[in-house]
């Protein structure tokens, strides 16, 4: 494939950092951590531990074991809100949100366990806490909010909602699926209380991986109970975090990479921004200069991702011929079905081109070019 603009689902190309401690990990580390005392098994658990420092660092969090791996970011945001949540709960989410959040919230709420309030954005696309605050009721403990959408792009204000939430004793869970890699983000300044992360995307790392942060003295119910190579005389799930989340192995080898992936990051934060930012801005210049071609959302502040559509075809389409002239995007709903009603493309979708760290002018171009061809 000669351009990859799908960074939104998972980022390419790794680092070779990544690929490196990936194969380490299965053959010099190749142990399971926690669970015994030899060399190879402490030198593997000193690879856990280095990540969540290295997250730590990253997100500017004091206490690295404030992090849980998890299997991917659907994992983290199932148990952030699973185990946040009692029976007749209220929960304020958005129509924006992906079905890793939707289904979720939606299927409690079909169960009776929770009521569910799902907010339209403003015009430019945002959450407002003013539409927030309207939707408030006595029993509202949790507020979900992804931090930039996956179709549009446009980042919420997450540090103004966070201050309200805190202000208002509601948890507050942020999806960081789009901004996690890309932008810079402070956790202690978010003021959130959980945030959710893949490996996968902007953070460079292996499928398979992601995390949750959960802000100290916050106590989740579990998901899952089992082995955690900690308390084994204990027949009930230990307390002390990250364990209590932890059960079984972890993977290993997924968690080395994104060791490495989050260190890159973090060495190369300011870069990839205005790369990425200059890049966007590019993009979206150039589509919106094409007759016939619509471009959704991306208001200034805005993460890669930029979602469009061209004539009257179907996104599928549009994806496939460019797919065919060695373009790699992305057509459909994205699986956030709720972006596309606001959009009023549930029928069509939209197409998405997804900028990542390693993304050229000259990519940008040659996409520029095909779907002009295809708007003519």
């Amino acid at each position: 494939m000669a351009v990859y603009l799908d960074n939104a689902a998972t980022s390419h190309p790794k680092p070779e950092s990544v690929l490196a401690a990936v194969k380490d990990a299965m053959t010099i580390y190749n142990a399971n951590p926690g669970r015994s005392g030899h060399k190879r098994a402490l030198n593997a658990g000193r690879i856990l531990l280095s990540c969540r420092e290295a997250l730590a660092k990253l997100f500017s969090v004091e206490d690295p074991f404030d992090f849980a791996y998890c299997f991917n970011c659907t994992d983290a945001l199932n148990l952030a809100i699973k185990g946040s949540l009692y029976k007749g709960d209220h929960v304020i989410s958005t129509a924006l949100e992906h079905n890793s959040v939707l289904r979720v919230l939606k299927t409690l709420e079909r169960r009776g366990d929770i009521e569910l309030t799902l907010l339209l954005p403003n015009p430019n696309g945002l959450v407002d806490v003013q539409r927030i605050n309207s939707a408030l009721k006595k029993n509202t403990r949790l507020i979900a909010l992804t931090h930039a959408s996956n179709v549009l792009g446009d980042v919420q204000p997450v540090e103004e909602i966070g201050r309200f939430a805190q202000k208002k004793a509601i948890r507050f869970l942020v999806d960081g699926a789009q901004t996690a890699g890309h932008l810079p983000i402070n956790l202690k300044q978010m003021r959130c209380d959980l945030f959710a992360f893949p490996g996968h995307k902007g953070l460079l790392g292996p499928q398979g991986v992601g995390g949750l942060y959960i802000a100290p003295g916050l106590t989740l119910h579990t998901l899952r109970e089992g082995g955690t190579g900690s308390s084994s005389d204990n027949m009930y799930q230990p307390e002390e975090r990250p364990e209590r989340y932890e059960s079984g192995t972890v993977n290993m080898h997924g968690i080395a990479g994104l060791y490495k992936g989050v260190t890159y990051v973090y060495e190369n934060l300011p870069g990839i921004l205005a790369h990425e930012k200059e890049l966007s801005a590019y993009m979206v210049e150039g589509l919106r200069a094409i007759k016939g071609v619509t471009v959704y959302g991306h208001a200034a502040h805005a993460v890669g991702t930029v979602s469009f559509n061209v004539n009257d075809l179907t996104s599928e389409i549009v994806a496939d011929r460019l797919d065919n002239a060695g373009i790699a995007v992305r057509g459909g709903l994205h699986c956030a079905p709720g972006a596309h009603q606001v959009l009023n493309t549930l029928k069509r979708g939209a197409v998405r081109a997804s900028i990542g760290y390693a993304n050229t002018v000259a990519d940008i171009e040659a996409l520029l070019r095909i779907v002009a061809e295809i708007a003519r």
